[in-house]
């Protein structure tokens, strides 16, 4: 314990940038590790990025089929069979469930002693925690993520999203966004209170810069609302009026919009365009449909009605954007709710932080080519509920 509490004091008084040099020192000083490499997620969900600089920087390793990538979507530590005399111990690097990276290193003989794994666990904890506060200062841990240089709207898009999971014992959130790297206007937003979680599904119009800036005013427009303190229906109304204020009808945003009361699982429900919401309860797949209302800024001073939804135990909620809905196949087939479906049940012993990349994968084989014409959104929420 007093060798945790070093290494917690030394990532804690860490300058922002050098957190990872913190973490390798404290490992090789109190837990002789003779190798220590912090690998990062890319926004694509592919690859984990080593923080070491050449010239003795680390290769990439793939999420899939890697021994890193093993502890990152199990998220468990994951030990390599010993050779030699040591050990090499890969250990997720993960935040209240958002799935950052994995800490990998090399120990000698006696890994397995008694609540080791546990401690180290705990350290890599505490790395995640203070990379997500030092992103405020930093950009070396967001520079580390990518493998591609991000276009503008897509470095717009990423700074106003969340995170990409979250995870409380009442529920489990993922999400992902595709092409991660040149992203346009679809997004998503949640927040919690002790009592309830708001959640924001978008699909944004146009395309490049300026579907990015109709999203951030919208988002924001629905923020401010929020932290106001005030009813769903109302947020969307007075995030229309922002966008039409703005726009004058010629842009306009879909928004699917949810206020979940965790203790009871009931939920207000705003629907303003297309994204679409598919459930899976008891083992069956069905699409699920709201009274649909006019997007955010077609009109002035829309008024939005918000409508009841239940939600209960064991249900899983699948959002997706127009951009994995309406795609064609080569031969012009729609994906639709078919084959969504398919994937949703073919994904359902995921859980909620992998099954948006796995569907996403599923449709790049509909799709018959890597790079989308437009952007998709997957979203997952798994409740558990009190």
């Amino acid at each position: 314990m007093n060798r945790f509490v070093t290494a917690e004091r030394a990532l804690r008084t860490a300058a922002p940038h050098e957190l990872f040099d913190a973490v390798r020192r404290v490992l090789a000083e109190e837990y002789a590790a003779r190798s220590v490499e912090l690998y990062l997620a890319d926004y694509g969900l592919t690859v984990l990025q080593p923080m070491s600089l050449p010239p003795h920087a680390a290769e990439p390793v793939p999420v899939h089929g890697s021994a890193a990538g093993r502890a990152f979507g199990a998220q468990e530590p994951f030990v390599e069979v010993p050779h030699e005399g040591s050990a090499r111990v890969h250990l997720p690097v993960t935040v209240r469930g958002d799935r950052l990276g994995v800490l990998s290193l090399t120990l000698p003989a006696g890994v397995g002693a008694p609540g080791l794994l546990a401690e180290l666990a705990d350290i890599a904890e505490v790395l995640g925690h203070e990379i997500v506060v030092a992103e405020r200062d930093t950009d070396v841990y967001l520079r580390a993520r990518r493998k591609d240089r991000l276009t503008l709207a897509a470095e717009m898009q990423w700074q106003l999203l969340p995170g990409r999971a979250c995870s409380r014992p009442e529920y489990e959130l993922g999400a992902q966004l595709e092409p991660a790297y040149a992203i346009y206007g679809d997004n998503f937003d949640w927040s919690a209170t002790g009592d309830h979680l708001m959640l924001y599904v978008t699909n944004g119009m146009g395309e490049g810069i300026e579907a990015s800036l109709l999203t951030n005013l919208a988002i924001n427009a629905l923020r401010n609302a929020r932290r106001a303190g005030i009813a769903i229906d109302d947020q969307a109304a007075l995030a229309d009026q922002a966008v039409y204020a703005h726009y004058r009808g010629r842009c306009y945003l879909s928004v699917l919009m949810f206020d979940f009361e965790l203790a009871t699982g009931r939920a207000k429900v705003v629907d303003a365009g297309s994204p679409q919401l598919l459930r899976l309860r008891d083992g069956t797949v069905e699409r699920v449909d709201f009274e649909a209302q006019l997007p955010l800024g077609m009109f002035e001073e829309t008024d939005y009605v918000a409508h009841d939804f239940q939600v209960l135990p064991g249900d899983r909620l699948v959002f997706a954007s127009d951009g994995v809905h309406a795609v064609s196949s080569p031969k012009g087939e729609a994906y639709g709710d078919a084959a969504l479906a398919r994937a949703i049940t073919s994904t359902r012993l995921l859980p909620a932080a992998e099954v948006p990349r796995a569907i996403l994968r599923e449709l790049t084989g509909h799709r018959g080519r890597p790079v989308p014409d437009d952007d998709a959104l997957v979203v997952c929420l798994d409740w558990r509920g009190r």
